[in-house]
């Protein structure tokens, strides 16, 4: 089944008799072109002896498969001087490359072969338990990752959101073939791959590319369904002497990807903490001269969401900047954002989604998020309309919604020294 264009973007859409979605956006003025070959199943299809079990098969993927050595993947997309990617989020894992128009065919070989063949092989399975157990070292070894991830982990108790992608020490050496080929057919299926493309390419091109490697894939099974995570407001304070500053994330619960206030929330986390014009940035950071980064941001799921925001500062003043965050809830609650402040956020908002459209892997990955939260392309007319829709009281309604002292989850990273905070301090 093959859809028309949508708009003024030149999307098309075509289902292919195994099932894999196969999009595209034709760029004519530019000369590249990305691909992305997206599975919808992240980390947070993962049961707790399975956590990291997604990260680690996106990078055995990478290690050779029935046609090629893990040398002869690396070499076959840098020999054209383009790049080839992957990653793994909460809800999604994506393999990715961006070449010159022209290298389309052998860059979407490569793609397609390491995400249909890999070998699994024992020796790689050995080798990269090493990686990823120095891997995990090193974001250990990253305050404000620490602090995001133990928060994750009581904000989201005993759920997969709340669990780390790369996974943990013992998840990841109890790993073994059986495992990692089991969950990977059980996940690897048609229904659940996207095939996205950007760029200066034709659609009936990529789609007889894919149909040559993907229209004779087997239906594996169906993945695991997901469970709605409930969100708790927990306050956490983990101590660590060799920290020069004190980390903090404070965060509420917030609306889902799909939901139809999304835009008011992108305008609310704007004004918060947004950019550098922000009124924590000016307050905290300017003002106040309390903290070098602070700034908030917006975690959209399928079915729910998270507003945090993050500090590094002083113990001496880790109490004042708490204090100044709440602040700022109360007045959000309390009064309307101003008519200069919106207008702001929303010039802010339409600028960045403007610019992040010209390149070719952007499209590509906003091609693949329109798809899977929402089954439907929308137009930049559409998404600046709703932008433009977003009134300060909405703005308002949402911060009285989620700004609230039982809802306000906190965790606290640092040498502490006998420092204390608890529920009855977040009153906003």
């Amino acid at each position: 089944m093959k859809t028309p264009s949508t708009g003024v973007r030149e999307i098309e859409t075509t289902t292919l008799p195994s099932g894999v979605r196969v999009i595209t956006e034709t760029m004519p003025h530019v000369r590249s072109v990305s691909v992305g070959l997206w599975v919808k199943a992240g980390s947070r299809r993962e049961t707790p002896e399975q956590n990291g079990i997604s990260h680690f098969i996106e990078h055995m993927l990478f290690k050779g498969t029935t046609n090629r050595s893990a040398e002869e993947i690396a070499r076959s997309v840098d020999s054209i001087g383009g790049n080839l990617d992957a990653f793994t989020a909460k809800e999604l894992v994506c393999y990715n490359t961006k070449v010159m128009d022209q290298h389309l065919p052998l860059a979407f070989d490569v793609l397609a072969d390491l995400v249909l063949r890999p070998l699994f092989r024992e020796e790689d399975i050995a080798k990269e338990k090493g990686v990823i157990l120095e891997e995990l070292k090193m974001d250990e070894d990253q305050p404000d990752y620490l602090v995001h991830e133990i928060f994750s982990a009581n904000f989201w108790k005993d759920h997969p959101l709340g669990k780390p992608i790369i996974g943990t020490k013992a998840t990841v050496n109890g790993f073994d073939r059986a495992a990692l080929e089991s969950y990977y057919h059980q996940v690897y299926t048609p229904s659940s791959l996207v095939i996205t493309a950007a760029g200066n390419l034709t659609h009936k091109a990529l789609v007889d590319l894919a149909g040559e490697q993907f229209n004779t894939m087997h239906k594996n099974g169906s993945a695991p369904g997901e469970v709605v995570p409930a969100t708790h407001a927990r306050v956490a304070l983990r101590n660590k002497k060799a920290l020069e500053q004190v980390h903090l994330c404070l965060g509420v619960p917030s609306y889902p990807a799909p939901h139809e206030d999304r835009f008011a929330c992108y305008v609310l986390n704007t004004v918060l903490g947004g950019g550098m014009s922000s009124r924590l940035f000016q307050n905290i950071r300017e003002r106040q001269g309390l903290a070098y980064a602070v700034f908030s941001e917006l975690n959209p799921y399928r079915d729910t969401g998270l507003l945090s925001i993050y500090a590094g500062t002083s113990l001496e003043s880790a109490r004042q900047v708490v204090e100044s965050i709440l602040n700022e809830f109360k007045q959000l609650k309390q009064e309307l954002i101003t008519d200069e402040e919106l207008r702001r956020a929303k010039d802010h908002l339409k600028g960045s989604l403007m610019l992040s459209l010209e390149s070719t892997s952007s499209r590509m990955s906003n091609l693949a998020r329109q798809e899977m939260y929402f089954g439907r392309f929308f137009t930049l007319d559409e998404l600046t309309e709703s932008i433009e829709r977003v009134t300060a009281s909405g703005v308002q309604r949402i911060a009285q919604t989620f700004f609230e002292q039982k809802q306000i989850a906190l965790t606290v990273l640092g040498n502490l020294d006998g420092f204390h905070i608890g529920r009855e301090d977040l009153v906003c």
